[in-house]
């Protein structure tokens, strides 16, 4: 498992997205990078699909904390969080789960750090009010 996502119905891929934003920034997490794979695949690839969009969420007091543990953990931040439209109405939620990095660093600092980013983005992810369930 490598993380937790919520689906939400009745809703259009543009408010969620902007419900997702609003949810992270009520948990202390600002959105460093947004990508939107939709644009890009159509751009680079002449490949349709539907909307999708990878944020880069990124809580400031934690990420400092992360990096002054493990000034390398720089690769896997920021928290990336996915939104993307499964069928018109109905959009899935994605958190990548914080205790990836503990798993892959090993390093018992970074366990503190890594509770508290997941208490936020679950916190977050419920929020939203849709169905929650595990990423595989």
């Amino acid at each position: 498992m490598y993380g937790f996502t919520t689906t939400l119905t009745d809703t259009s891929f543009d408010q969620g997205l902007a419900k997702t934003i609003a949810a992270l920034k009520a948990e202390g997490f600002g959105v460093l990078s947004d990508i939107d794979v939709q644009h890009a695949m159509k751009e680079k690839l002449g490949a349709d699909m539907p909307p999708y969009r990878i944020l880069g969420a990124c809580n400031p007091p934690l990420a400092h904390q992360a990096l002054q543990a493990v000034p390398d953990i720089g690769l896997l931040l920021p928290c990336n969080v996915i939104v993307r439209e499964e069928a018109p109405g109905r959009v899935v939620v994605g958190f990548l789960d914080p205790q990836i990095m503990v798993n892959l660093v090993g390093k018992t600092e970074v366990k503190a750090v890594a509770d508290a980013a997941e208490q936020r983005l679950r916190r977050a992810c419920e929020s939203l009010g849709g169905s929650v369930s595990r990423a595989t």
